[in-house]
């Protein structure tokens, strides 16, 4: 789906609302994708925020060899089991390759952050059978599920 900035319909953009307050509902485990060391960036704030709310953070940054005392791994392949999301926080024009690189480690969903869009990286993920969520933000999307009474993740069990 492509949001007000990349010529949704209204229609679509209440679809994408939907489709990302249920993966982050229903995912457990969440790659964040990211390529910068530093550690003031949004992609660590926002990975902190996943952790403190209960989900399985798993961490792509071939600049670093870990974050928030997790190793960091060079791609998503290399995570020792597939994930729920992969979080992208990386430029629209280096997105494809970690779509290919997301289908390819079995993946459920490739979600590019507030700001993030590329038509090419989304064509990858929906032939690959990823769900996809373009330019909007988890942290911001987990309030509200929150702010609705939503417990995400859901409790194991």
């Amino acid at each position: 789906m492509a949001s007000p900035e990349h010529g949704a319909s209204s229609g679509e953009r209440v679809a994408e609302e939907e489709l990302s307050l249920r993966l982050l509902r229903d995912a457990r485990s969440i790659a964040v994708v990211a390529r910068s060391p530093r550690l003031d960036r949004p992609w660590h704030r926002i990975a902190s925020y996943l952790v403190s709310a209960g989900y399985e953070v798993q961490f792509v940054n071939p600049q670093l060899d870990e974050a928030l005392d997790r190793r960091c791994y060079d791609r998503v392949q290399d995570l020792p089991e597939p994930v729920d999301i992969v979080d992208v926080f990386r430029r629209g024009p280096e997105t494809p390759l970690v779509a290919e690189d997301a289908v390819a480690a079995g993946a459920s969903a490739l979600w590019l952050q507030l700001g993030i869009v590329s038509a090419d990286a989304e064509a990858i993920a929906r032939a690959g059978g990823l769900a996809m969520v373009m330019d909007r933000c988890t942290l911001i999307e987990h309030q509200r599920l929150r702010a609705m009474g939503v417990e995400a993740p859901r409790p194991r069990g």
